[in-house]
């Protein structure tokens, strides 16, 4: 049963334990665009110090239309470097290691956050409102969402040059980890999913054409950082939608991925077309990080509804994955890792909780 505890290696990094934190967006930042502030040290550093191995931090705009609302965590600009210091000292003080996932929204981006009672809840925010024009593959919306502008070479060509600068101020920043989000329909997902690009030119008229924006993103953010910082990449792994990219199609792509520098595939699904998932059930995507994993060309982690330390046992005992995500059970038990390792009977020792017996 000490599998979970087990220390995860990739290129020059030591994770100590394969329970990890799924990135979550809490929409948070209420001062300067972007910028993260003292709820973002409290939610990242309690996972720390529960004793997550990893705490993979919410989706991080590489530019500023890249944001999924207004309230976004961001690293755009030189000036977001040092509030993530803040984070990122405390969860390492805490002997965790941190990633931060880049994102941009794409076309599901510009909306209200949608906090309860929120009448716009999954609504662009208008412009005159703090609102902005959304980019696509297209031009077709997301479900209720504003009309993107369909992307162009310039725009493109800027998002590859965006994530990669982005990982270079996470590195500055303290980051151990880089995660790219190609997953939920963002805009490297709907670039990649042939069921929302459409396109007939060199960004999508085939599959080298529609993998090209994550592949080229990728490929940026491994030149931008140092060897021993590992790469990870969130794919929907399954689009659950007809015409869509299937679990065989992700795992083909896990080699393209490799040979572009990214070290590990974080699996997920759907997110790509308004109302359509997957009905979840605990451990209903670990089948898909499974079928990655067997591709042997990187390593996964598993995500979805897992919420005992059994269940976390199972999947890694299996060879399912090399590592566990966990989003809303570490919400609701911070100190999960811990307590896992209590039942288990693998104890874990935290520097700043450790007392000699």
């Amino acid at each position: 049963m000490s599998k979970p505890f087990d220390p995860l290696t990739l290129r020059g990094t030591t994770v100590g334990n394969r329970m990890w934190v799924s990135p979550m967006c809490m929409y948070a930042c209420e001062g300067a665009p972007g910028v993260v502030g003292d709820f973002h040290v409290a939610h990242y550093g309690q996972f720390a110090l529960g004793g997550a191995g990893l705490v993979l931090t919410e989706a991080t705009a590489v530019l500023p239309e890249g944001r999924v609302t207004p309230q976004d965590a961001g690293l755009w600009d030189d000036a977001h470097i040092a509030p993530w210091q803040r984070v990122t000292s405390l969860v390492h003080a805490a002997g965790s290691r941190i990633g931060v996932q880049l994102a941009h929204a794409g076309r599901k981006g510009g909306k209200y956050r949608g906090l309860p009672g929120d009448e716009h809840r999954n609504r662009s925010v208008p412009r005159d409102a703090g609102g902005w024009q959304t980019l696509g593959a297209t031009g077709e919306a997301f479900g209720r969402y504003a009309a993107p502008r369909a992307a162009d070479e310039e725009d493109l060509t800027a998002v590859v040059a965006a994530f990669g600068a982005a990982a270079r101020r996470a590195v500055a920043a303290g980051f151990d980890v880089i995660e790219l989000h190609g997953a939920h329909g963002y805009l490297l997902h709907e670039f990649l999913s042939p069921a929302t690009n459409t396109r007939t030119d060199a960004w999508g008229a085939d599959r080298a054409g529609r993998e090209r924006l994550l592949l080229e993103c990728v490929a940026a953010v491994r030149a931008a950082v140092p060897e021993e910082v590992p790469v990870f990449v969130r794919l929907s792994v399954d689009d659950v939608v007809p015409g869509g990219s299937t679990a065989q199609d992700s795992a083909d792509l896990s080699v393209r991925l490799a040979a572009a520098g990214a070290d590990l595939v974080d699996c997920s699904s759907g997110g790509l077309v308004a109302g359509v998932e997957y009905a979840p059930a605990p451990g209903y995507q670990v089948p898909l990080a499974e079928q990655v994993r067997a591709r042997g060309a990187l390593p996964t982690a598993a995500v979805g509804l897992l919420t005992t330390a059994r269940e976390v046992c199972d999947v890694l005992e299996r060879g399912s994955a090399d590592a566990v995500l966990l989003g809303r059970q570490m919400l609701r038990d911070p100190h999960f890792a811990a307590r896992a390792g209590a039942e288990l009977g693998v104890p874990l020792r935290n520097p700043r909780y450790h007392r000699a017996p």
